[in-house]
C-alpha cells in the first residue's frame, strides 16, 4: 500500500466518522444484537445470525457508501481532490477500503458477543474473509447507485428495488421457504447476496463445498470486473461532473 493510499484511507475514515456514518453503523449493529440476543432457540439463532450479517455487508455497505458520495458531493470534496496529486483509483480503493473496515468492525462485534454469549460455531478465518469480500464487492455497487442517482433519497429507492431483486430470493432460498433445494441454491449463485451469504455461510461453520468455491469466483471475478470497467472509469466522469467541468 503506497503512502497516498494510506493517507486517504485515514483521511476516509475520518470523515465517516464526522458524517456520523461509524455511529450509525454501531447503532445498527446495537440494533440486530438486540434482535438477536433474545432468541433463544439455538437452531434459530444460527440462521439468524449469518442473515443479519449478510444485511449489514450488503445493504448496508451500499448505502453507507452512497451517504459519503452525496455528503462529498454537497461539500464539493472530489472536485477539491481532483487538484490533489492522488490518482481516481486511490480515492475509489479509499473509500471502499474505509467501508470495508468500519463496517468489518460493526459485524465482529455483534459475531465476537454472540461467539461468548451463546457459543456459536465461528470459523474467524473465513468470516473475515466473507466479510471483506462481500463488504468491498457492495462498495463498489454503492459507486455504481451514486453515479446514476441524483440525491441519497433516490438512491435508497435504488437499493430498495435491488434488494427487492437480489435479495428476496436468496433469503427465501436460505430460509426454505421458496426457491427451495440445492439446485435453486447453484442458480441463485448468479447474484452477489447469494454468493456473499454461501461465504459467511462457511464462516459459521457450514462445509467448503463447490458452492462456495463458485460464490468466491463470482465475488472476486466479479468485483474486479465491476471496479475496473465500470467504477473506476465513470468516476472519472462523476468527479467531473461535481467540479463543474
Amino acid at each position: 500500500m503506497n503512502h497516498k493510499l494510506f493517507v486517504l484511507i485515514k483521511g476516509e475514515l475520518q470523515r465517516l466518522n464526522k458524517y456520523n456514518v461509524t455511529t450509525i453503523s454501531l447503532v445498527v449493529a446495537l440494533i440486530w444484537f438486540l434482535l438477536l440476543y433474545f432468541i433463544d432457540d439455538i437452531d434459530i439463532l444460527s440462521s439468524m445470525l449469518p442473515f443479519i450479517i449478510l444485511v449489514d455487508a450488503t445493504m448496508m455497505a451500499i448505502m453507507y457508501i452512497g451517504a459519503m458520495m452525496f455528503f462529498e458531493k454537497t461539500e464539493s470534496t472530489i472536485s477539491t481532490m481532483l487538484v490533489t496529486p492522488v490518482t481516481n483509483s486511490d480515492l475509489v480503493l479509499s473509500k471502499v477500503i474505509a467501508n470495508t473496515i468500519h463496517l468489518l468492525i460493526s459485524s465482529m462485534l455483534i459475531i465476537i458477543v454472540f461467539f461468548f454469549i451463546k457459543n456459536v460455531d465461528v470459523n474467524w478465518l473465513w468470516i473475515i474473509v466473507a466479510l471483506i469480500l462481500s463488504v468491498s464487492f457492495h462498495s463498489l455497487l454503492g459507486f455504481a447507485f451514486s453515479y446514476h442517482t441524483k440525491d441519497f433519497t433516490s438512491m435508497l429507492v435504488g437499493v430498495m428495488i435491488y434488494s427487492f431483486v437480489f435479495l428476496i430470493p436468496p433469503t427465501l432460498n436460505f430460509f426454505n421457504i421458496l426457491f427451495k433445494g440445492e439446485v435453486w441454491e447453484y442458480i441463485l449463485l448468479i447474484f452477489p447476496t447469494q454468493a456473499s451469504i454461501k461465504l459467511i455461510e462457511v464462516g459459521f461453520g457450514a462445509p467448503i463445498e463447490a458452492k462456495f468455491f463458485i460464490s468466491l469466483a463470482v465475488i472476486v471475478i466479479g468485483g474486479l470486473a465491476l471496479y475496473k470497467y465500470y467504477v473506476l472509469p465513470k468516476f472519472k466522469d462523476y468527479a467531473a461532473k461535481q467540479s463543474g467541468v
